[in-house]
């Protein structure tokens, strides 16, 4: 194994009934009014707007609240927040929803610390030095946000989407309940498994060294993503099914998988956050349909680990099998393959491929993906 350090700091309740104690938890940590973010009005819808707004009310919290964070949030809605953060003073942040709103709430938090423009921290022109205290109560398991220290925005002006990561930004504590997740929808629940095993299989395949105990966590995350996606298809009531794919979907990028390998890269996102960019399509979807078409590219750099990949996963007896296995899963269960199917089409690709000509120096791949490569990879998508 390399050297390497693990912080995450991020406490994590689990289960049944814990967002009820989120007005506790955010006393303890002594805050008094707080910015309440969250996506669409499902959450009133199924009531746990007023369990959480009743739970702050309690303990003598105030809240401000901020609602239509989108699937694939923007720039333009951060700065609203973090204008309105700012004038009514609040002393944290609570993101209520999935990855998506977590991940603005973490720009708002660390946005309202810095006196400039809050893209400048995607972009690279300042670091992110402090943030307002974070915390969350997540209703669709997919990202991994909850417990690491990383957020993704599309700046919607210039169809550019962006990370910033720094500890600052770890939530404090992340609620985790399975059961209020049964409302997500049958396409987002299998998005959500491709994006869960895309934050895996990248460092699996690409890492310069991976321990074989790394190996058996990931092959394992991915099972029972694949196992308890079918699982909540036949029965979307089924909590332990759901439990075990929220806790797999955290374990996928805590840091844990990582720990330990040799350097890697994340080559699908590079690709796939210009499809988001460009087309508004939702990540794992896009994640669906580059995964396949890069692994078949990528798989003669490190043959040993496809094979194993595809024994491992699927029980068969070639990389090629597996890479076809993974592929024909992801059809079997309804997330996208091809990019015809999100209306993406070959006149599409010359913008698609500068755009992510751009993501890959962000992510510092521009070396190996160059503009003939990411053609390439996307061609085979069609």
């Amino acid at each position: 194994m390399e050297n390497f350090t693990f912080f995450n700091p991020t406490q994590i309740e689990f289960g049944i009934d814990k967002e009820k104690q989120i007005g506790q938890i955010l006393a303890q940590s002594g805050v008094k009014k707080v910015l309440l973010c969250y996506g669409s009005e499902r959450i009133k819808r199924e009531g746990l707007f007023a369990i959480v707004s009743g739970s702050l009310a309690e303990q003598g919290i105030e809240w401000v609240e901020l609602g239509g964070i989108i699937s694939n949030p923007v720039i333009s809605k951060v700065r609203e927040a973090i204008s309105l953060a700012r004038s009514h003073r609040v002393d944290a942040i609570l993101s209520v929803g999935g990855g998506s709103v977590l991940d603005s709430a973490k720009a708002i938090a660390a946005g309202v610390n810095y006196d400039g423009d809050v893209w400048d921290l995607f972009v690279g022109k300042a670091d992110i030095e402090s943030a307002l205290p974070l915390f969350d109560i997540l209703t669709l398991a997919a990202t991994g946000s909850e417990m690491n220290c990383g957020a993704v925005v599309t700046n919607e002006a210039t169809k550019e989407k962006f990370f910033i990561s720094a500890p600052a930004i770890f939530p404090k504590v992340s609620i985790v309940n399975p059961a209020l997740m049964q409302g997500v929808s049958r396409d987002y629940l299998v998005y959500s498994a491709s994006d869960v095993i895309a934050h895996v299989i990248e460092v699996y395949f690409t890492a310069s060294t991976y321990p074989a105990l790394l190996s058996r966590l990931v092959e394992s995350i991915i099972n029972t993503v694949i196992e308890t996606t079918e699982a909540l298809l036949a029965n979307p009531a089924d909590y332990d099914a759901r439990g075990q794919f929220a806790w797999a979907s955290t374990l996928a990028l805590n840091g844990l998988t990582s720990s330990g390998a040799g350097a890697f890269s994340y080559p699908n996102h590079a690709i796939e956050h210009s499809l988001s960019a460009l087309f508004n399509v939702p990540h794992g979807a896009g994640l669906s349909v580059v995964m396949p078409a890069w692994m078949k590219w990528y798989s003669s750099r490190n043959p040993a680990q496809f094979a194993r990949f595809a024994k491992n996963v699927f029980g068969v007896d070639s990389g090629e099998k597996g890479i076809a296995a993974l592929e024909a899963w992801f059809n079997q269960i309804g997330t996208p393959t091809r990019l015809s199917q999100l209306g993406i089409k070959a006149a599409d690709l010359p913008a698609i491929v500068e755009n992510a000509v751009g993501n890959a120096h962000g992510f510092g791949i521009a070396d190996i993906y160059t503009r003939d490569v990411i053609n390439a990879i996307l061609t085979a998508a069609l």
